[in-house]
């Protein structure tokens, strides 16, 4: 997998660059078909912002997250995005065996 960080007003240090690494690990262990990431970091005023935009098979997942800690919208960016990736997963999942059953009934 890709993995692309880059900052908008702010510094990407190998901390952060790390604690997002380990962060996405945890949503990546539910789907194997990430093929690159790109999170953007940035800084608007008083708030902290974290944008990630996952491409999988077939689609872009997107989430974004906002707070005021740029470590909490961290973490709340990676609970929305595995949120979808499972969404996603599901969906994609049912849509198979639901087309093998059709065959093997008729």
């Amino acid at each position: 997998m890709n993995l692309n960080i880059t900052g908008h007003h702010i510094e990407v240090t190998p901390a952060i660059h790390d604690y997002v690494k380990t962060k996405l690990d945890r949503v990546i262990r539910h789907f194997d078909g990430v093929t690159s990431a790109h999170v953007i970091l940035s800084v608007e005023k008083l708030n902290q912002k974290a944008e990630i935009t996952l491409h999988v098979k077939g689609k872009d997942i997107y989430a974004d997250s906002i707070d005021a800690d740029l470590y909490a919208a961290i973490d709340a960016l990676t609970d929305k995005l595995d949120r979808q990736v499972v969404k996603y997963k599901e969906k994609h999942s049912n849509h198979a065996h639901e087309g093998h059953k059709r065959q093997v009934t008729e």
